[in-house]
């Protein structure tokens, strides 16, 4: 058996763009649309999408059209470090 080191390998990412949706169903809608499903790198849960880096005002724009009220969050700029 091996003994855990203590140490995770782990990444964090900032400035990544998340669409978070109420359900499964939902988050399947926005895959079924070209213009977004180009948009979105990935699925992070069943609800969260990952959307591609500086495209977050085009999904944001594209879900408006579709009748869509998004709520953005931002956890604001980036802190400087030291």
């Amino acid at each position: 058996m091996t003994r855990p080191t203590g140490r995770l390998a782990v990444k964090l990412h900032r400035r990544v763009c998340v669409l978070m949706t109420d359900t499964a169903v939902t988050a399947e809608e926005v895959l079924a649309r070209p213009r977004l499903a180009a948009d979105i790198v990935g699925r992070l849960s069943p609800t969260v999408l990952l959307v591609r880096p500086g495209r977050w005002e085009a999904v944001v724009a594209e879900l408006r059209k579709l009748g869509h009220a998004p709520r953005i969050i931002s956890s604001g700029p980036p802190r400087p470090q030291g």
